[in-house]
């Protein structure tokens, strides 16, 4: 007869390559196990040879898809049928049919982690605002080439104070970004599916779509590239 003491078995996907002892701390609560195949082929013949039966939960890191490829339609029906959740370390998640998954009897539920990058998204957003408008790429490109004074010289940059900043999709990484655009003085305005609620909007105006183009001084589109991208 099985011990009741058994743990259930926890699936790693890629290398861990911050939270080691986080993911070691879960060995308190499960045996923590790891494929030894190296492509998507091996992977699949370990699924289905009984390896990694007994995993309930998986976790995997983007450069997981190395070793799995895509969680398609394929790998979702070849994981152990006793899998029931797969935690995914990104915001976005277009290696996962999360369809496939749903669809799986009985079905894997995908988690992801959709505002851990917001800040840092927002950041780096924000370097690309001011690069565009100070015109930094000239001038960086022509000190790497040794011309000090630019050969030709760069057109002037702009001044964001003052400037107006279109958003196009105010979610958490629109609402980060308008934070950071006030710091420079710029006045934030927005468009999105639905108007949000004055304390989520902050102080940015609704506008429609085609007040977005007409008024801003730069668009940031912070949204999805997907199907239902028509703008």
């Amino acid at each position: 007869m099985a011990s009741s003491n058994t743990k259930p078995k926890v699936l790693l996907l890629g290398k861990i390559i911050h939270a080691h002892k986080t993911w070691q701390s879960l060995s308190d609560i499960a045996e923590l196990v790891e494929p030894t195949a190296t492509n998507r082929a091996e992977f699949i013949q370990e699924c289905k040879d009984g390896k990694l039966d007994g995993v309930v939960a998986a976790y995997r890191t983007f450069d997981s898809v190395s070793i799995t490829g895509l969680v398609d339609e394929e790998l979702v029906n070849a994981l152990p049928s006793s899998l029931k959740y797969l935690a995914h370390c990104g915001a976005g998640y277009d290696q996962v049919d999360v369809h496939a998954c749903s669809a799986r009897s009985p079905p894997v539920r995908v988690s992801n982690v959709p505002t851990a990058v917001d800040d840092a998204t927002a950041d780096v957003n924000m370097f690309l605002i001011i690069g565009a408008l100070r015109n930094f790429n000239t001038g960086m490109l022509a000190l790497r080439e040794g011309k000090w004074r630019g050969q030709p010289l760069p057109v002037l940059g702009h001044d964001p104070e003052g400037k107006v900043l279109g958003i196009l999709g105010m979610g958490g990484i629109g609402r980060n970004l308008k934070k950071k655009a006030e710091a420079f003085g710029m006045r934030v305005i927005y468009h999105n599916r639905r108007q949000l609620t004055e304390e989520l909007a902050g102080g940015a105006d609704y506008v429609t779509f085609d007040e977005l183009l007409a008024k801003s001084d730069v668009i940031s589109l912070n949204l999805p590239l997907n199907v239902s991208f028509s703008a």
